[in-house]
């Protein structure tokens, strides 16, 4: 009976592709072998134990006959470098590392230098003539080795290594890892793979360093490679944060052989994965390895570019057609810039950098007069002192939001990044009276003119020079998609759901559309289709007729209730308290406030994230972080709907709601991301809104109410 392949060698070719071998090693490993095998770089000799062994174990324990494969491939290793695991002349020391078949960062840490005891460090300090740098990689171990396996390191080479490596094994049930598959829906029976492989020693001596880099810059897109260097270091140091690196362009100068050497891997590794790469790499007493390499991350604006120039360069594997639908997700929303402003201009106050870019505009105060200005063909800039739903019409108008209160999660931050407006909140030393705007001493009028900068949180007086515009790249691919017919992903859709759009059984009534209008502040007949699965055209027939009958007036293109029309949107509120039980209303209120904590929260992090610890815009170029967030928006929606559902039976009206918020979950879960908090669709966030207001009103209460007590 043939044995069952438990590791895989990376210098032997297993007649697999590389998205298989991901599954049977993992990504890293199957990353490490390609670069081994299929490029024929300079990589450690080492091998991967397979993710079914790590499930074999963690099911019945250590397999049988492991130990003897291991053996045998360390006997490999040891054929090959000519040195022996144990020799207490001439050690060869491993490496161990996790790797799944997707990515799972944090879910264990390196362990370097197995293989060092007594007899091995002295063998080890003979050859390299440095006994501090034996001692510096024996500390590491013994620092790292109960960390990470929960006992002190065994003298026993061999002992080291099975610790190890069941370690490994172990830590694929481990609580971060569990927790992490949960955020992120992967499946809990993949298994981990275990890398192991040759040590090569950044900080062996002065011709000696480790680094990271990315072949080309992630942040602007530039065709350079970019990264980090350290001298005499080994491992981890480079990316810890607690050491000072060196740019990775002092290799041209300190070392221009490696560095040309380095250059020509780069772009092979570039051409092999038709995409920039992420490496890590160590220098060995002049000798350059390569430890391993992934697809690299980058910003948005740099996506673009490098898209750009890689499907323009005719030696390069990336058609037009692939380089649009790689980034097609971002052409959507294309990333602006932003011309630099002239040197006189000094911002009089600042606040909190809400939604970047920079709007000039007369001052407005309230949303009626934002969309007369907007009318009149003239920017305008809406500053309130916090605005609400009930100035959603204005703020769609606005070239720019200012508010003095309120922070990143706040309505006006909110409601402005979804849609593209620049916006400054939290400007304490903004004072909105009656008719003037004060702001650190100097008094502007209605009608005056006022910039804010949503990048950097500034206020100017006066229209600053600086247009926004998309950056090149993206004209340039949008170009090629109309040439090629291909239709962007996350494009404006119809929002018309069902065979035909056809409206919901029994169609939009006039009271519906009071309630609505109660609730919205204001809407249009197309924001009024979309929450009940209507047509624009049957909405705005509905609305006309509250017109014609008094209850609701037209501004701006918006409808709004009369006085009439307010009184009697609140009768059919106070009927349904009565039919519901003012107590229901009220527990029911009550509940949902902290739902409504975690809805502010999901959403701030879906538009904002800590960088170097700041707040800053989320530019969605880190997809770990955004999986985590989507993972917490599904978590959000399964409880709230759990709860929203028994509340339909008392109240069946609120069943709208929850099929609303399904209908906007999925639509995330799909991938349209818009639905998140985004005011141009019905989002789950401009849902919640109306239904946190609605709740309020079934209670009796104010919004202002629940502010002042800290519930909204």
């Amino acid at each position: 009976m043939e044995r069952m392949t438990r590791i895989y060698a990376f210098d032997q070719d297993h007649g697999r592709p590389l998205s298989e071998m991901r599954k049977i090693i993992g990504s890293k490993a199957a990353n490490i072998a390609a670069m081994a095998n299929d490029l024929g770089l300079p990589v450690p000799p080492g091998f991967a134990i397979s993710t079914a062994t790590c499930m074999e174990y963690l099911a019945k324990g250590w397999p049988a006959g492991l130990d003897e494969e291991i053996r045998e491939h360390m006997a490999h290793l040891e054929a090959v470098l000519g040195r022996c695991f144990g020799d207490p002349a001439d050690p060869l020391l491993v490496s161990v590392r996790s790797g799944a078949p997707v990515s799972m960062p944090g879910m264990m840490d390196t362990l370097l230098n197995l293989g060092l005891n007594e007899s091995t460090a002295k063998g080890l300090a003979a050859l390299s003539g440095d006994v501090s740098f034996v001692a510096a990689c024996r500390q590491r171990l013994a620092t790292s080795y109960p960390d990470i396996v929960g006992i002190p390191v065994p003298e026993d080479p061999w002992e080291q290594l099975r610790g190890a490596v069941e370690a490994v094994f172990r830590s694929w049930n481990g609580d971060r890892a569990r927790s992490y598959r949960a955020r992120e829906g992967i499946p809990d029976d993949l298994g981990t793979g275990v890398i192991v492989q040759a040590m090569v020693f950044g900080n062996w001596s002065d011709d000696s360093a480790t680094g990271v880099l990315f072949t080309r810059n992630p942040a602007t897109g530039e065709n350079v490679l970019y990264g980090d260097v350290m001298f005499r270091a080994q491992g981890e140091d480079v990316v810890a944060g607690t050491h000072q690196t060196e740019p990775i362009a002092v290799l041209g100068t300190k070392m221009p052989a490696i560095g040309a050497e380095l250059r020509g891997y780069a772009d092979a590794l570039e051409h092999y994965y038709a995409d920039v790469c992420d490496i890590e790499f160590t220098i060995e007493r002049g000798r350059l390895w390569m430890l391993q390499t992934r697809v690299g991350k980058r910003s948005p604006q740099a996506a673009l570019r490098i898209a750009v120039e890689m499907a323009e360069d005719e030696s390069f594997p990336l058609s037009r057609a692939d380089a649009v639908k790689r980034v097609a997700h971002l052409l959507a929303d294309p990333p602006k810039t932003t011309s630099e402003r002239g040197a006189e201009s000094v911002a009089v106050t600042t606040g909190l950098p809400a939604s970047p870019g920079l709007g000039s505009g007369e001052v407005a105060l309230t949303p009626e007069a934002a969309i007369a200005v907007a009318e009149a063909g003239r920017p305008v800039i809406l500053v309130r002192a916090e605005t609400s739903p009930d100035d959603i019409h204005g703020m769609a108008r606005a070239a720019g939001i200012l508010t003095a209160t309120g922070g990143l999660a706040s309505h006006a931050a909110v409601v402005a990044r979804g849609w593209g407006i620049p916006a400054v909140v939290g400007a304490s030393a903004v004072q909105v009276g009656e008719g003037t705007v004060t702001i650190c001493g100097h008094t502007l009028a209605v009608g005056d003119m006022l910039t804010v900068d949503g990048s950097t949180g500034e206020v100017f007086l006066g229209a600053v020079g600086g247009e926004v515009t998309i950056v090149p790249e993206a004209a340039q691919l949008l170009s090629w998609a109309r040439e090629l017919g291909i239709e962007i992903a996350g494009a404006p859709k119809s929002e018309a759901p069902g065979p035909a759009g056809a409206a919901a059984a029994g169609g939009l009534t006039a009271q519906m559309a009071l309630r609505a209008l109660l609730i919205k502040g204001f809407t249009t007949p197309e924001g009024l289709s979309p929450a009940f699965e209507t047509t624009p055209e049957e909405a705005g027939a509905v609305l006309e007729q509250l017109a014609a009958d008094g209850l609701a007036g037209i501004s701006g293109g918006m409808f709004k209730l009369t006085p009439d029309g307010t009184t009697a949107a609140r009768g059919l509120i106070d009927a349904d308290r009565e039919h519901w039980g003012p107590a229901n209303a009220e527990a029911a209120l009550d509940a949902f406030v902290p739902f409504d904590h975690r809805m502010k929260a999901v959403v701030t992090a879906w538009q904002m994230r800590e960088v170097d610890g700041q707040q800053a815009i989320n530019d969605h170029s880190d997809a770990t972080y955004d999986a985590s967030v989507l993972a917490d928006v599904a978590a959000l929606h399964h409880d709230v709907a759990a709860w929203l559902s028994p509340l339909g039976a008392a109240l069946p009206r609120l069943n709208e709601y929850l099929a609303r918020l399904d209908r906007a979950a999925a639509f995330v879960r799909d991938g349209d991301h818009r639905y998140i908090a985004s005011p141009r669709v019905d989002s789950y966030h401009s849902i919640w809104f109306e239904f946190h207001e609605d709740l309020i009103l079934l209670a009796g209460r104010t919004r202002a109410d629940e502010v002042a007590a800290g519930r909204a």
